[in-house]
Order: structure tokens, then sequence, then C-alpha cells
């Protein structure tokens, strides 16, 4: 291992050395990405092989989603400390075993169990992929484009994996959703050591076992609470989740402000364009979830499409996704300041927003342009927020930092499951009739099922009185979105304002890199 003084002044331009392990790295981004969406179609045939009890089949979905938003933290200070590339490839051999668990188990125990592994495995892959690309890239302009790059794989990620999940239980069994990440994992444990290098900090300090509980007590809590609340209302347990989870938060704040050595340390926050580039990016990630919590169910249950063709019609708005992220960066780097091109992200966002808002219960194609302007605002958004907090954070804490960006859009996510969920469920109540039965009153499904027992003309209106308050509930969230990105990109003007990249490698230590 040779070590390289991180106070270079000339970054060096990435070759296709480079550009060939962002494209390995892609890979298993994808993939954990995808894993996110991939049971939606195939938790039927799930439980109709492996019959979980209702508690089961809620854990099979969800462990995922709470380990892995539980553990990146953590696995960000490890991936600084041990090496990115070895953290990467111990959690891409770790998600490769259990997918292969996952794809043969037997049991729902079982199943639950792959899946929580998964959500380790997914904790390893994600800070330590972007930690990699802001170490591979030097460059300023070239990182942005890779992380541009990074940001749309994500995004698009979350939206292909539904339709494979479609695909392929579609054609085969349920397994094959976990086995077709074999052969990404194989490839990168096999070109990974040739390709990336290892980067790691020198002086990295005791590691704070303390700090590693008082994370998990102070996200998965708050996660839990708020993806309850949409579903099953503000009751006092979901509200309690939430607090104890700020409380054990605070803990969490405090011990990073006192440790000698903390998980997460103050000075990453001490960057000029990192706390606002966080917060923003929570932002526009509960703006990008708020919709798709609607418009799934829309183009599905509304619209009336079967499952496939749900997804299928869902994959259009990604199209937009593709040029999103490339034409802010050119934008930055021919002189427009960031801090516009953000806010301008916002605005764009919030106009996808205003288009839902006009939606009838027969808005197909409008609702599809409402989801394609949102994303492509929203992915312009996060990859210049992204660029901005890895060049703004210390390079040696380049994996704390891109863990900090995840857990924001993790947090993002739920938050907005519960305040859109929430608006969008009351809209729903006030508007079915007081004189539907009470399953119908509670959810569209519920509605529909009801419906679906209920003779001729009867079971019609009740159907289409369900239909109708679900999209009243749907333009609801949608002013509320509207509204909550256009006061975002106010801010964001403000706090980015005359911020500059760095262009250097680092500044703060030294850090370790081999394998170069």
């Amino acid at each position: 291992m040779r070590t390289v003084s991180a106070m270079t002044t000339n970054p060096t331009r990435a070759g296709r050395r480079e550009w060939t392990a962002l494209a390995v790295l892609m890979l298993p981004l994808l993939l954990v990405s995808m894993d996110v969406s991939v049971l939606y179609f195939a938790i039927p045939a799930i439980s109709a092989d492996l019959e979980p009890s209702g508690a089961q089949q809620l854990w099979i979905f969800d462990i995922y989603g709470f380990v892995l938003a539980g553990l990146l933290m953590t696995m960000g200070a490890v991936g600084d400390r041990i090496g990115r590339r070895r953290l990467l490839l111990i959690g891409a051999a770790a998600f490769g075993a259990a997918s292969l668990v996952a794809a043969y188990a037997h049991t729902a125990e079982t199943l639950i169990a792959a899946r929580a592994v998964l959500g380790i495995g997914g904790a390893t892959l994600m800070p330590s992929t972007m930690a990699l690309v802001r170490t591979m890239f030097t460059d300023p302009g070239q990182r942005a484009k890779a992380i541009g790059l990074w940001s749309g794989v994500m995004t698009a990620g979350i939206a292909l994996g539904s339709v494979m999940s479609g695909v392929l239980v579609e054609y085969f069994w349920w397994g094959s959703v976990f086995l077709v990440n074999l052969p990404a994992m194989a490839l990168l444990l096999l070109l990974g050591p040739v390709l990336l290098p290892e980067s790691k900090t020198s002086r990295p300090g005791r590691f704070d076992l303390l700090s590693v509980p008082l994370s998990m007590a102070a996200v998965l809590p708050v996660v839990y609470g708020l993806k309850e609340i949409p579903t099953e209302g503000w009751h006092v347990r979901y509200v309690m989740s939430v607090t104890v989870g700020l409380l054990f938060a605070a803990l969490f704040v405090h011990r990073q402000r006192t440790a000698a050595s903390p998980l997460i340390s103050p000075e990453i926050f001490r960057g000029r364009g990192f706390t606002p580039a966080v917060v923003l990016n929570l932002v526009s990630a509960a703006g990008m979830m708020g919709s798709t919590y609607f418009t799934t169910q829309y183009i599905q249950s509304v619209l009336d499409k079967s499952a496939l063709e749900a997804a299928l019609w869902a994959l259009l708005p990604s199209v937009l996704i593709g040029f999103a992220a490339p034409i802010a960066t050119q934008l930055v780097q021919r002189g427009v300041e960031r801090a516009h091109v953000v806010a301008a992200g916002f605005a764009v966002a919030a106009s996808g927003y205003a288009l839902l808002a006009l939606a009838d219960t027969d808005s197909l194609w409008l609702v599809l342009a409402a989801c394609g302007v949102l994303a492509a605002g929203i992915v312009a958004v996060m990859s210049q927020l992204t660029d901005l907090a890895l060049s703004s954070a210390p390079v040696e804490k380049a994996g704390v930092a891109s863990s900090l960006m995840e857990t924001g859009t993790e947090f993002g996510g739920a938050l907005s499951m519960a305040v859109f969920g929430s608006i969008g469920t009351a809209v729903y109540h006030h508007e079915m009739p007081a004189s539907a039965p009470d399953a119908a009153r509670e959810t569209l499904g519920g509605a529909l099922a009801v419906a679906g027992r209920l003779p001729g003309s009867a079971g019609e209106a009740l159907a289409t009185a369900a239909r109708e308050a679900f999209t009243s509930g749907m333009r609801g969230a949608a002013v509320a979105g509207a509204v909550l990105l256009l006061a975002a990109a106010v801010p964001a003007a403000r706090a980015l304002r005359g911020i500059r990249v760095r262009e250097n490698a680092g500044e703060a230590e030294r850090l370790d890199l081999s394998g170069v």
C-alpha cells in the first residue's frame, strides 16, 4: 500500500479504467435499488407457496428497508476505516449468498432472515459505491458526470424492480427475482479487485461501538412509525415510536459531539454546502416518494390495469430521468450557478405535482407526464446535491458522507409516506359516502373488494365513488407536494449561492490509496 498525500493540487483526470470501474459499480447499485421494489408482484406467489402469517408477510416486505436504513451510517464509517473496496466486496459476497438463500427459501422465517442479510449487504454497497466514485473521480467535471449517472441508476432501479418482478413471476417461479442478483455480484467480485482502487483514511481512531446501537435506535423507530402512519393512522404507538427515535437521535448527536473518536465526525458538517445538501436531499426524496405512493395505485386500481400492465406503464416516466442529471451537470459546468440549477429542479418537480393535481379518473397520459416531469426535476436536484455533499466533505470521510446522504433519503421517503399518505387518506375518507361499508371507507383496495361482492349497479357505484375519492386524495397530496417543493426552491437558491466544489482530491488529511 502506498500513501498518497491528500494535498494534491492538480486533480488527475479519470481514464478508461475508472469509467469501466464505474460501469462495474453501477450493476450492484442497480440491483440494490431494485430490491426495494422487487417484491411488489412476487408477494402473492410467495404467500401461496410459503403461507406466511400477516405479520410475516409484512416483515418479508419491510425487513430489507429497515435493516438498510438502520446500518447505513455504521457501514459508511466502517468503509472509511477498513477500506471502501474491501467493504464493497464483503457486501457483494453477503448479498449474493443471501440472494441464493432467499430464492430457495422453504419457510417464511428463512426468507425473512435472508432479506435481513440482503439489507446488511445493501447497507455496505450503497455508501461504498458512492464513496468510491468520490475517490476515483477527482476532477470536478468528471465527478459531477459520474455522480449524475449514479443518481440516475439509483432512481431507475426502483422503477425497474417492480417491472422485473412482474415479468419474472409471469414466466418463472418467485425465487427468480433473487437469482438475478447472482451474475452481477459475481462480476463485481471478479473485476472489483482489478479495477477498483482501495481507499481509506490513514488515521481512523478507535471505532465507537456505542454509536452503532444508538444510530439504529435513532433511525429504525422513526422510519417504522412514519411508514405505518399512512395505513394505520396517527395511533399512539406510532407517534411514540417516532418520539422514541427522535430521543435516541438526540443522544446520538450528543455522543458524536463528545466522543473522542465519533462514528460521524462533526468535522464533516463544517464543509460549506454539506449540511444544506443533506437537508435538501431529504426534501427531494420526500417529493419523489410522495408521488409514487399514489400513482402506482392510481394506474393499477383506478385505471384498472393488471399488475404487469401497471408496471410497464410506470416505466415510461423513467425516460426523462436519463436526460435530467446530464443536463443539470452541463449547465453547472457552463457557468450556471449551482444554486439556480437546484432551485430550477425543485420548480420543475413542483410543476410535475401541479400536473398531477389536474388528474381525473381517466387521465393516464397526464399522470405519466406528471411523473416524468417530477422525476426529472428531482433527479436533477439529487445529482447536484450529491456532488456538492461529497465535494464539501473531506475525502477521507467519503463513506460517512455517502451514508448520511442515503440515510437522509430513507428518512425523506418515510416522511413523505406519513405526510402525503395522511393527506390522501383524509381526503379519501371525507369524499367517500357515509353510507359506504367501513372496509370501503378505509382504503381503495378495500372498497374495490367490497364492490366486487355487491350485485350489479350497487357494486359499480361504490367502485366509482372509491376511485373518485382516491383521485381527489391524490390531487390533495399533489397540491401539498407542489407547495413543499416550491418552498424548498427558495432556501436552495439562498443556501447554495456562491458555493464551489473542491478541485482537490481531498484537503483535510492523508488518504491511503492502494490497488492503483
